[in-house]
């Protein structure tokens, strides 16, 4: 069955494609969302247990270089619709935000379950139609789009198709990167879907990781590439990850897929100098453990005294035979050797997607008009912080005036 609608149709109902809709909606435009599940926005919901950060304070500067390569093609549209427009959205909502410690911005109410009801309704109101269990299956001969649902295929004729079906990660929400066969069949150019703000694995020994799987690393310094990140980790059982190690993610993923590892330098004791370290471990340790003059002297936690003997044992050193400089020099150096990427699915966020020189300004596909992509799907990655979100919202936005613009013609 072919309905033929006078419609826009929204491929995607999270942060992106519902953004799209209200844009195109409060222009005047009549829209149908489809999403392949059951309910809106579940990635956005799951960002949003642990306190949802939408975006962050930080001058706009300094936020645009967050998206590194990407940045000139997506300026225009975080420009369009910055962090203040975000946290100015949210409020109109019924959700007023606020700034942490760290800069980052949240909603008050710390969860996306009420600004995600909110937003909802208010689409209502619009106008705007959600269909789920809609998952979309391509293009037929016709040049509609077709949808499997429960009862059988679907398909769709739109004036416009705005396109967002996010990355790869976090498959079991929806967002699988089922698309990326039936653009490439169009010869749309998409750069490989891969990891980002993800995890790494490591051969940790089988005491170490018995021990301390699921154990922060805490006030730690992490350094690759001439680069270093403060924050905190975390010490998995099959390797480690966590924001500091997402903050170097992109650059560590990279040189993992180029040379099947990478070492990653871990300062335990960051804020103390090394001639301080030096001359706290240069005291008598007398009858006391090397561990526990450790504590006591360098304040070092269980985990990182852990790290310690795995860097000792892969170097075929005794941390006893040390001479104090060299101790000190390995507790705000702690080499670990990364030796994989974990999957795609366990990731924060997908790196790679489709090209921007596949978009025209607007984010319209040069090969198939009328068509417009945002969000995941698109060619970028950024870290966490509230970056992700911010450009997941701004290209929505960008998308439905595109859509507009081409109503309009």
């Amino acid at each position: 069955m072919t309905d033929s609608s006078n419609s826009v149709a929204i491929i995607g109902a999270g942060p992106a494609g519902l953004m799209a809709a209200e844009v195109i909606a409060q222009g005047g435009g009549r829209v149908i969302v489809y999403d392949g599940m059951a309910s809106a926005g579940r990635k956005f919901l799951l960002a949003g247990r642990g306190g949802l950060n939408l975006t962050h304070s930080e001058a706009l500067p300094e936020f645009m270089a967050r998206y590194g390569a990407a940045l000139p093609d997506l300026q225009g549209a975080i420009e369009r619709f910055p962090p203040q427009a975000l946290r100015d959205w949210s409020e109109a909502l019924g959700q007023p935000t606020f700034v942490g410690s760290s800069g980052r911005v949240f909603p008050a109410a710390l969860k996306a379950s009420p600004l995600l009801r909110a937003w909802l309704r208010r689409l209502q109101t619009q106008g705007v139609e959600l269909k789920l269990k809609h998952r979309w299956q391509g293009w037929g001969d016709d040049g509609a789009l077709r949808f499997a649902t429960p009862d059988g295929e679907r398909a769709v004729q739109a004036r416009a198709t705005v396109l967002a079906l996010g990355g790869a990660s976090w498959p079991k929400l929806g967002s699988d990167g089922g698309w990326v066969a039936t653009l490439a069949a169009r010869r749309v150019a998409i750069a490989p879907l891969k990891p980002a703000n993800g995890g790494f694995t490591v051969a940790w020994s089988q005491i170490f990781r018995d021990r301390f799987a699921g154990q922060p690393l805490k006030t730690v310094a992490l350094s690759f590439g001439g680069r270093v990140v403060r924050g905190e980790a975390m010490i998995t059982r099959s390797g480690i990850e966590g924001g500091a190690v997402y903050a170097l993610s992109a650059a560590l993923r990279d040189a993992v897929l180029a040379d099947g590892a990478a070492t990653l330098h871990v300062a335990l004791r960051p804020d103390v100098a090394h001639e301080d370290l030096v001359a706290r471990l240069s005291t008598p340790r007398g009858k006391a453990s090397l561990s526990n003059f450790l504590r006591k002297t360098a304040h070092l936690a269980p985990p990182g005294l852990g790290l310690l003997q795995e860097a000792a044992i892969a170097q075929d050193v005794a941390l006893a035979a040390l001479a104090p400089a060299e101790l000190a020099a390995l507790i705000n150096a702690v080499p670990i050797r990364l030796t994989g990427l974990e999957p795609i699915a366990r990731a924060i966020s997908t790196a790679g997607g489709i090209a921007f020189s596949e978009l025209d300004g607007d984010f319209m596909l040069r090969k198939l008009p009328g068509v417009f992509a945002a969000g995941e799907m698109l060619d970028w990655e950024a870290p966490t912080g509230g970056y992700l979100l911010q450009g997941a919202f701004a290209t929505g936005a960008a998308a439905g005036r595109g859509v507009l613009r081409w109503l309009a013609r």
